[in-house]
C-alpha cells in the first residue's frame, strides 16, 4: 500500500504540480476527482429532503405504470415529433 502524505498547498501550487503530470497521470487524477465528486453529490442527494420526495414520487408513478419506455418514446418521436415535444420530462 502506498504511503499517505497530507500537505497543505495553495490551489496555484497544486495547479502547477498538475501541469507537470503527463497525460496518463492527469487522466488518472481526473478519474479519482470525478469519483470523489460523484460520491459527495450522492451523499448530498441522500440527505436532501426535496430530492427524496421527488425520487419517491417517481417510484410511485413507476409502481402504478405511469411511465414511457425508451422504445415507446422513440416510436412516438418517429411517428409524431409534435407529440414528442409535449411529452418532454417535467423540470
Amino acid at each position: 500500500m502506498p504511503a499517505i502524505v497530507k500537505l497543505q498547498l495553495s490551489l496555484e501550487d497544486l495547479a502547477q504540480v498538475i501541469s507537470s503530470l503527463n497525460l496518463e497521470e492527469k487522466l488518472r487524477l481526473q478519474q479519482m476527482i470525478e469519483q470523489q465528486i460523484f460520491e459527495a453529490e450522492e451523499s448530498l442527494y441522500e440527505d436532501d429532503t426535496e430530492t427524496q420526495v421527488e425520487i419517491q414520487a417517481v417510484r410511485n408513478e413507476y409502481a402504478v405504470g405511469e411511465y414511457t419506455t425508451v422504445d415507446d418514446h422513440k416510436l412516438l418521436v418517429r411517428n409524431c415529433p409534435q407529440a414528442a415535444s409535449a411529452s418532454k420530462p417535467r423540470e
